[in-house]
């Protein structure tokens, strides 16, 4: 909603505007920029006016469809750097576009709220889509009926205290190869592939904050030998420290030996599969609803 000082400036004819982003990454930090020659501070977060961010116009509709937008900017070691944006620092970002009157920078509008979509480097910089709140409506709501549990583990669903003794530890890196294989050091007392579809976190070194998700989990003499889906998009080096988190494969033995969570089992272990359609009557057998 505009002011009525902010509508009587722009009402002038002569106006003092300028247009200002705040982004705000999932990890807390909280970026500012401005295409003013001077920096601006905006709801309390200061728009720098050296950091080359700009964007193109904005589309706008009154209905349901997507709004959208780009930005452009610099690389710069100040402001985005190549490095945060492959490591996925900027994935899904939230972002907000302001026009303010930089003479009195508490007139502002805000003129758009959204989140950062697909990011692809041009040419020494970078181009970001903006996609804004309309977007959510494409994601699937509701509970599918399905054999596995539908709830991530330790969510509001599920329920399990993963910071509960046994179901996370902290371990540091001994050998880093590819970012994908690790070898870790601290983690004695699991068994043998406790971590398998767990997550695993860094929390120092260049790949801080990362995430990754543990495909193979073997101790081998001192060491706990990991291996992820996927590699991480930053250098882990020895020394750094990690948290794993006990993994679950959605099955209800699972749920039950180990994480006696069987109460908040979120799947349908008993409903008939697809091939119960074509079954025949069979003397002297009951159905399970297994295959």
């Amino acid at each position: 909603m505009i002011s009525q000082e902010f509508q009587t400036h722009l009402d002038t004819g002569v106006t003092t505007l300028a247009r200002a982003w705040v982004l705000r990454r999932r990890d807390g930090r909280v970026l500012g920029f401005t295409d003013h020659d001077r920096d601006i501070e905006v709801a309390g977060v200061t728009c720098k006016a050296d950091t080359g961010l700009t964007a193109r116009a904005l589309a706008q509709t009154t209905g349901l469809s997507v709004d959208n937008s780009e930005a452009l900017g610099a690389l710069s070691d100040a402001a985005v750097t190549e490095a945060d944006i492959a490591a996925g620092r900027y994935d899904g970002a939230q972002v907000e576009a302001w026009l303010v009157n930089w003479a009195t920078p508490g007139q502002r509008l805000m003129q758009f709220r959204g989140n950062l979509g697909e990011i692809t480097r041009v040419a020494g910089g970078f181009r970001a889509e903006l996609l804004g709140l309309a977007e959510r409506l494409n994601r699937p709501v509701g509970r599918a009926y399905q054999t596995a549990c539908s709830a991530v583990l330790g969510d509001g669903d599920c329920r399990v205290d993963l910071a509960g003794p046994g179901f996370s530890g902290e371990g540091v890196v001994e050998t880093a190869e590819d970012q994908k294989r690790l070898g870790l050091t601290g983690l004695e007392g699991f068994d043998d592939r406790w971590f398998e579809r767990g997550r695993l976190t860094v929390l120092t070194g260049a790949a801080v904050g990362l995430i990754g998700i543990v495909k193979n989990d073997r101790p081998e003499a001192a060491l706990r030998r990991i291996e992820l889906w996927q590699a991480l998009r930053a250098e882990v080096a020895p020394g750094d420290r990690v948290r794993l988190e006990a993994g679950c494969d959605k099955r209800p033995r699972t749920c039950r030996l180990k994480f006696g969570n069987m109460l908040n089992y979120r799947g349908f272990p008993d409903i008939p599969g697809e091939d119960r359609m074509l079954s025949v009557p069979v003397g002297a057998e009951t159905g399970g609803g297994g295959k």
